[in-house]
């Protein structure tokens, strides 16, 4: 199957020991990629640069939000584009996930396809985590107003005219409520599709604290009240 019109963009911050493996695992099944390498102070551009994929450089560090709509402006512009598929860089997605939304998007069922670990088993999610997240979810009126069981997933489809119109304006991780916000206060159609993150010691070292998480959620609520 050819995945000619999808383009794939992965935010890229410090990753040099995995990026590489992961930009290829993806390059194998979707060949239109492009990073975003978000001032990173190791070999990360480097190792993306050996791949073959687009690679677009911040000079200095501005948060996953902006290496998004780096990205997705970048993939926007070239010809043929017609899906973007947003994909984290410490190897917690699978690309067998990432073709099934793809699937999704392309056969008219939805503008927006939501990876979700909550729709099915979630034992793989650890406990504190899940916590956090279903906690989160259940406070955000936005959340709610979507039935969404997982806001915070980096596994993400824009058919074109949803990505047109997206432009994430928070630079830091609260990205993912400024984008649930934006769904939540648009007609597009909104799935979510199961998939599993595989949650490795390198990746959970990675991770953003789930206080933190919490934070964001709130932070976010507080400046779109004011």
């Amino acid at each position: 199957m050819s995945y000619e019109d999808v383009w794939v963009v992965i935010p890229v911050y410090n990753e040099d020991r995995v990026i590489a493996d992961v930009v290829e695992h993806v390059r194998a099944t979707f060949p239109n990629v492009v990073c975003v390498d978000d001032g990173s102070h190791d070999d990360s551009a480097g190792r993306v640069a050996s791949t073959g994929a687009h690679l677009v450089r911040h000079p200095i560090n501005l948060g996953q939000g902006a290496a998004l709509q780096t990205g997705l402006s970048y993939a926007l512009s070239r010809t043929g584009a017609q899906y973007f598929l947003t994909f984290d860089a410490d190897g917690q997605h699978q690309v067998t996930d990432a073709e099934r939304m793809v699937e999704v998007a392309r056969a008219g069922d939805a503008d927006v396809v939501l990876g979700s670990r909550f729709l099915e088993q979630a034992e793989d999610v650890p406990w504190i985590k899940r916590v956090v997240l279903r906690t989160a979810a259940v406070l955000s009126r936005n959340v709610r107003k979507l039935r969404l069981t997982d806001a915070h997933n980096g596994l993400r489809v824009f058919a074109r005219p949803a990505a047109e119109r997206l432009h994430i304006s928070m630079n830091g991780m609260a990205h993912a409520s400024e984008i649930v916000s934006f769904l939540a206060n648009h007609d597009f159609r909104v799935r979510e599709v199961p998939v599993q993150i595989l949650y490795t010691d390198y990746s959970k070292a990675k991770g953003q604290s789930l206080i933190n998480g919490v934070n964001i959620l709130f932070d976010f609520s507080l400046r779109n009240r004011r």
